[in-house]
């Protein structure tokens, strides 16, 4: 069976491994310790505190898992990102964007796990990151949405 490989930074990387060990290592211990208050609390299947307990751990087991599989998955990219290509966008590019009109935005392409638009991060597999991969600067790209059509020409790329 062929894992998929998920691409991160190495600032992405070291949280995702910082995330894991915080969960490892002081969220498991704080969980049972909120089972062991709450199973002397009284009956199980009275007990609140027990239950929400329960799906915390359940929770939090769930997450160290997720977070295991993806970075036994990952790959670093260093530079801009696996296509070899130095004057073009990649993967960890940093990528100014201008609709006419409007004023320059700038984004950074990761992988899909590392995605925040919140932050600037888009997804190579958005429709955005997608239409942007390959490009150089001066080229302008057409990115299909919900929201409709929109042209975007590359202002400027950083590596």
């Amino acid at each position: 069976m062929v894992q998929e490989i998920i691409y991160l930074t190495q600032e992405g990387y070291q949280k995702f491994h910082e995330e894991l060990n915080y969960l490892r290592t002081v969220r498991r211990e704080e969980v049972a310790a909120r089972l062991r208050v709450a199973r002397e609390d009284g009956v199980y299947g009275e007990n609140f505190a027990y239950e929400s307990a329960v799906d915390e751990q359940a929770f939090v087991e769930g997450r160290i898992q997720q977070l295991e599989l993806l970075l036994g998955r990952a790959r670093i990219i260093n530079g801009n990102g696996h296509n070899g290509a130095t004057d073009c966008v990649g993967l960890n590019s940093i990528v100014t964007v201008q609709e006419e009109g409007s004023e320059p935005e700038r984004f950074h392409i990761v992988g899909s796990a590392e995605a925040d638009p919140s932050l600037g991060k888009i997804s190579d597999e958005s429709p955005l990151g997608r239409s942007l991969l390959g490009k150089r600067v001066g080229e302008s790209v057409t990115v299909k949405a919900p929201a409709g059509s929109f042209v975007y020409r590359i202002v400027a790329i950083e590596f």
